[in-house]
């Protein structure tokens, strides 16, 4: 008897442990986690119709925002050398900017901090931030390795004009047209890396929030999130539109870039409707994998948006030579944060 009953208390020993092991894997991940919410604003009938609306108002106002930029040339006072466009540019830097730091970073903090994963290793580093800091990092080479290569071609091609430089006196200084040419094209190549590397970041953005859009039944979130986006896609629009322009791209170009931008987001609400059956948004792989995306993209618009838009034109010629157009630029980009900041209240 007492052979058996050290048998039970080693084998009640086991299982104690067994089930020490064992719970706090378990009690990290509370039940309505793996379960469908019962709130009364999911209702997948109703949300469809509310997705189709969403996927034609954002198709519309970022084709409108867009497209706003490109056209500015034939409009006198929105000339892309003069200081309204200029005024117009910092606003939509602002978006961008605000964008990336009350938007797209926050919703990774949010995910990746999500009852629904396991406390380890997701609640025991801050992996949002560490993952948009290196995105930071990697734009910067990307940024600067882009800019070698495009130069040193240039170079090598203006090597191969063998014309003779004609002098041109410009403000008593004497430049020769192959340096002004050289200076030019240095300054081209810079706009069309900013526009590439942008566009790049805006895109994930945008498939991301689509995608989250489209898979989502909660009709309260949807209505939500129509008239933010529309705003924010509209003036994100034109922030990507003033960098398109600015590159001197082909008409081809300008317009494949274009067209990108806009059908992104409602291709990713599209692809959300059709996964919406399988895709649960509190899944650990929903949270991990767009948590990371959002983090990813939060560190790229805010570099793009303060390195290579707002520093590039608060260092440029035209605002240094202006304290008055510095302020009306600032407070353009000022308003251009705040008003993303509101939006953060539902979008």
């Amino acid at each position: 008897m007492a052979t058996t009953t050290q048998h039970m208390n080693q084998i009640f020993l086991v299982l104690l442990l067994i089930s020490f092991a064992i719970s706090p894997a378990i009690s990290t991940v509370p039940k309505e986690c793996e379960t469908d919410s019962t709130d009364s604003c999911i209702d997948k009938t109703k949300a469809l119709p509310l997705k189709i609306v969403a996927i034609v108002a954002i198709l519309v106002t970022s084709m409108i925002g867009v497209a706003a930029p490109l056209f500015s040339r034939y409009v006198t006072f929105l000339h892309p050398d003069g200081k309204i466009f200029m005024i117009i540019k910092c606003f939509a830097s602002g978006i961008i900017l605000g964008t990336g730091f009350m938007h797209v970073l926050p919703d990774s903090f949010e995910m990746l901090s999500s009852p629904c994963l396991e406390d380890n290793p997701w609640h025991k580093f801050p992996f949002t931030g560490f993952v948009a800091m290196l995105s930071g990092l990697v734009t910067l080479a990307i940024d600067s390795i882009a800019t070698s290569l495009y130069t040193k071609k240039a170079v090598a091609d203006d090597s191969e004009e063998r014309t003779t430089p004609m002098i041109i006196q410009i403000d008593h200084l004497p430049l020769t047209t192959k340096e002004r040419s050289s200076t030019c094209s240095k300054q081209l190549l810079r706009y069309r890396v900013i526009a590439t590397v942008l566009e790049l970041g805006i895109i994930v953005h945008s498939v991301v929030i689509g995608l989250s859009l489209g898979a989502t039944n909660d009709t309260c979130t949807i209505k939500g999130l129509i008239a933010a986006l529309c705003f924010h896609q509209m003036f994100e629009g034109m922030g990507l539109g003033g960098c398109i322009l600015q590159a001197e791209y082909t008409n081809v170009k300008k317009f494949v870039m274009a067209f990108f931008f806009v059908v992104t987001t409602p291709s990713g609400i599209a692809l959300g409707i059709a996964l919406s059956s399988v895709y649960k948004d509190n899944s650990p792989t929903a949270l991990i994998t767009v948590g990371l995306l959002n983090a990813c993209s939060a560190g790229l618009l805010i570099y793009m948006a303060l390195v290579d838009l707002l520093a590039a034109e608060f260092m440029g010629s035209m605002l240094q030579g202006s304290v008055k157009l510095q302020l009306n630029c600032f407070g353009a980009a000022l308003l251009g944060c705040g008003g993303m900041s509101v939006l953060a209240k539902w979008a």
